[in-house]
């Protein structure tokens, strides 16, 4: 039965925005009881639709009188539970906010609206010579408000960095309510960066509502190989020389053996047979200049034992190379029922030695992982695979990909790349961080949301109490005594 608040909110939404857009279901419901990491489940209390940036503000504004939590969510597709909803609470969902407003080629932007689908701006924008370069592998159907809610990067990250690089402003929901505008559609706005700041913070600081986008040129040409390798090893050194030589591709990937096996036989992608890796490397740029690089390319990958180098002669083999890398994911759904999708960042000088580590962990717990990942900068995405009917694999499963993520920490690099914190991997924060990090970083998001409303229960470890100094102190606080929270 549904607490007294969130029955006379519903009532109240239900006054204001009509029965279609507010959902209380039970069947209906558990549609949205989580984001892409599925072993996290929440059935939320109450699902929200609103139409318009007005809407969305309106529905904030009822849940901060009623002290009721809200989770805003996209397409659904995030990798850590940042969209996780919360059970007495409300799920605003933002895909039915998908107006492209405005495409300016002559100012090199677009302004769109948060249920936008990632790729559909690069659609608006090609007729014009231009396209959005942030290509997380989900693009297909992931929204532009859940990529600036979680940072989204992709394979062409490498060269055009992430989603923050390229948003200009925003129109955001603030937890109180308000209808704010952060930013502009100038290059660089004076004042603190509060645009930098809202990129990234997995919903915490508020909810996107209009995003204006930096656009770019459409390359005047674009030249892609595929290097296959007898190891990760000779992979790790092949992308390792490329960037050394002052090359910087828009792309270089890299997938390990199993990841091949795996795509092979979900889409039947043509990679050489036997490869122990295979690199994908695209450049794309002036003509000229992409011609001169392609070629040193191609004798750095023969110069650290590439077994054999296919260059794209066209679109349509170009697509099949990728085809195989951004199906990857999915595709290990075909040599084991279940795995970990894990994201973690490492300096790629030590890839080689990382990647080692990792197979010499997953021996000693007997689980397999699939590497798949942005070599260029060192973001990996290993796949942990396991069978939750064998029982105890789930459970060393956990632990490795755990394992995995203190690997990265002790090799200089970081929890999450572009997946963000989220619910899964808030345990891991202070691996990162000292307590003293962490009350500076609740110092900001109680300055946003002093009610700890909005998307409670995510980034940070435990709750973190708003409208106190942070820091330790003497004797426990009654929250903390109820085990409610713990005081940092």
């Amino acid at each position: 039965m549904a607490r007294p608040e969130i029955e006379r909110l519903t009532g109240e939404l239900r006054d204001a925005l009509g029965d279609e857009q507010v959902i209380d279901d039970r069947a209906r419901l558990r549609t949205y009881e989580c984001d892409g990491l599925a072993q996290y489940r929440v059935m939320p209390a109450l699902v929200v639709l609103p139409r318009s940036a007005q809407e969305c503000a309106l529905v904030v504004r009822a849940c901060v009188a009623a002290r009721v939590p809200f989770v805003a969510r996209g397409s659904g597709t995030g990798l850590s539970g940042g969209a996780l909803p919360h059970a007495d609470g409300v799920l605003i969902v933002t895909s039915q906010l998908r107006a492209i407003r405005e495409v300016s080629p002559a100012d090199e932007r677009a302004v769109v609206e948060p249920g936008v689908i990632n790729l559909a701006v690069t659609r608006a924008a090609s007729p014009y010579g231009y396209y959005y370069a942030p290509d997380p592998s989900s693009q297909q159907i992931c929204s532009i408000g859940g990529n600036v809610a979680e940072n989204s990067g992709g394979a062409h990250c490498l060269k055009y960095g992430f989603t923050t690089n390229h948003v200009l402003g925003l129109q955001v929901v603030t937890p109180d309510g308000d209808l704010v505008r952060l930013g502009g559609a100038a290059p660089d706005s004076p004042g603190y960066d509060l645009v930098g700041a809202f990129v990234g913070s997995e919903g915490t600081l508020g909810i996107a509502t209009e995003v204006t986008v930096r656009l770019v040129r459409l390359p005047e040409t674009v030249r892609t190989l595929l290097a296959a390798f007898a190891s990760t090893d000779a992979a790790g050194a092949a992308t390792s020389a490329i960037i050394a030589a002052g090359v910087v591709p828009a792309a270089v990937e890299m997938m390990d053996a199993l990841a091949i096996e795996a795509a092979e036989a979900a889409v039947h992608c043509g990679y050489p047979a036997g490869a122990g890796a295979v690199l994908i490397v695209e450049l794309d740029g002036p003509a000229a200049e992409v011609e001169a690089q392609f070629a040193e390319v191609e004798r750095l990958c023969r110069a650290n034992a590439a077994v054999e180098i296919r260059v794209a002669t066209d679109d349509a083999e170009r697509a099949l190379f990728w085809k195989g890398r951004k199906s990857a994911f999915a595709a290990v759904g075909r040599i084991s029922p279940d795995y970990i999708v894990q994201d973690g960042v490492i300096p790629r000088t030590a890839l080689p030695e990382v990647l080692r580590r990792i197979g010499e962990l997953a021996a000693e717990r007997g689980i397999r992982v699939a590497n798949v990942f942005h070599a260029g900068d060192g973001n990996l995405h290993p796949l942990v695979l396991f069978d939750d009917a064998v029982d105890g694999q789930a459970e060393r499963a956990e632990e490795l990909s755990g394992a995995i993520l203190d690997l990265c920490v002790a090799y200089g690099g970081s929890i999450t790349g572009e997946h963000g914190v989220g619910m899964d991997k808030a345990r891991y924060l202070p691996r990162m961080y000292t307590d003293d990090d962490l009350d500076t970083m609740q110092l900001l998001r109680c300055a946003f949301d002093p009610r700890s409303l909005a998307n409670p229960g995510k980034i940070f470890p435990t709750p973190r109490l708003c409208g106190e100094v942070p820091g330790r102190r003497k004797g426990a606080h009654p929250l903390q005594e109820a085990g409610l929270a713990e005081v940092f």
